[in-house]
């Protein structure tokens, strides 16, 4: 691939620019200096160079970020600040997208990608990928409530039945719930639905991928493993 390409495709900036970075010496492949746009590498296993700071070529990103609350999944953010603000520029610059949107107040497990294919497959509601909250009410959940969710409630101007599974109590006012759908407001709402009220909410694991151990605001790339875990597929053991 062309370097002024590889570049580009990095979330660099514009063909032009990328070309220009090039012919003032801003980039260098195993600590040579290239100044040719058109010159040729492989992009396999491609780490280079950018003004001193080492990148590594990847066809995608997937991003995993512990997100605080405060924060909305939206680039144009309107009342709060956007989690993109989190991100390096670059990967704004690349087109990456939130895998589904956490509130502003909620915290917690949130992916990021510019591969549509596996967004698509995380958020298609088809997929039924399960996702982890740890909940906080107002008032002590009930046997009776717990009993309902499990069961299912309806959700108004919402089709079907909305039933959460794995539910642990925590303590009287906390407690973690798993859901398989992923409509508007949906563990707010379930809440609401069987009498109580959410406190706190935060979003411990999407498929079999657990939040890492990640202080908010940080993120990181995920793992090919890491990656599989969060679309449900188990690893495959010896």
């Amino acid at each position: 691939m062309l370097l002024e390409k590889i570049l580009q495709s990095q979330g660099f900036g514009s063909r032009k620019y990328c070309q220009q970075l090039i012919k003032n010496g801003a980039v260098s492949i195993d600590n040579q200096t290239c100044d040719h746009p058109k010159q040729n590498f492989s992009t396999e296993d491609l780490s280079f160079q950018v003004f001193g700071e080492r990148y590594q070529y990847r066809e995608h990103i997937y991003i995993v970020l512990h997100k605080p609350q405060g924060y909305e999944c939206s680039h144009q953010a309107t009342h709060h600040r956007s989690v993109f603000s989190l991100l390096p520029e670059i990967f704004i610059h690349r087109g990456v997208q939130c895998v589904g949107r956490l509130d502003q107040d909620t915290t917690g497990l949130l992916l990021l990608t510019d591969d549509g294919q596996y967004l698509q497959a995380l958020t298609h509601p088809k997929k039924h990928v399960p996702k982890v909250y740890c909940v906080s009410t107002a008032d002590p959940v009930t046997t009776e409530q717990k009993q309902q969710l499990e069961l299912g409630v309806e959700l108004r101007n919402e089709k079907g039945i909305y039933a959460a599974t794995d539910i642990k109590l925590i303590s009287e006012r906390q407690l973690a719930m798993t859901i398989h759908q992923g409509v508007y407001h949906q563990v707010k709402r379930m809440i609401a639905a069987v009498g109580n009220k959410v406190e706190r909410l935060h979003r411990q694991q999407i498929g079999l991928l657990e939040l890492p151990n990640l202080e908010e605001g940080h993120w990181d790339y995920l793992t090919p493993q890491q990656k599989q875990l969060s679309q449900n597929i188990p690893l495959e053991t010896e």
